[in-house]
């Protein structure tokens, strides 16, 4: 883990780790460039998601996940990778909806930060 993070943030991050699947960027690359069907949700802020954002998410910010996945994901067995600017609060968000019954989600470690060093596509408004 990078950045300056506070420690117990880390170590509640790390603790939800222990519980859910990730995947790197490329894996996530691989996947839209072969096509495979899966929701990508881009769990930012508001702000950050308006300013870029992998071609193809939808957003559903970690703060209101809980209260508004089932509306926009009904299905809880469907594929859902989550993704936010580095891998930390997707985990979290992963974590939560893990525990309200959805059983094929990935967090995308690297997030946002790790798609744009990889040069790839950022789709923004």
């Amino acid at each position: 883990m990078s950045k300056n993070h506070a420690t117990r943030f880390l170590e509640i991050v790390n603790d939800s780790r222990s519980r859910i699947k990730e995947c790197t960027v490329l894996d996530i690359k691989s996947r839209l460039d072969q096509g495979d069907e899966f929701h990508l949700v881009d769990v930012r802020e508001e702000s950050e998601f308006a300013a870029g954002r992998i071609p193809g998410a939808i957003h559903i910010g970690k703060g209101v996940i809980e209260r508004d996945i089932e509306k926009m994901i009904p299905e809880a067995d469907t594929e859902i990778i989550l993704y936010c600017g580095g891998g930390y609060r997707s985990a979290l968000a992963a974590d939560a909806i893990q525990k309200m019954g959805y059983t094929n989600v990935i967090s995308m470690d690297g997030g946002m930060r790790g798609w744009k060093e990889n040069g790839f596509d950022v789709e923004t408004p």
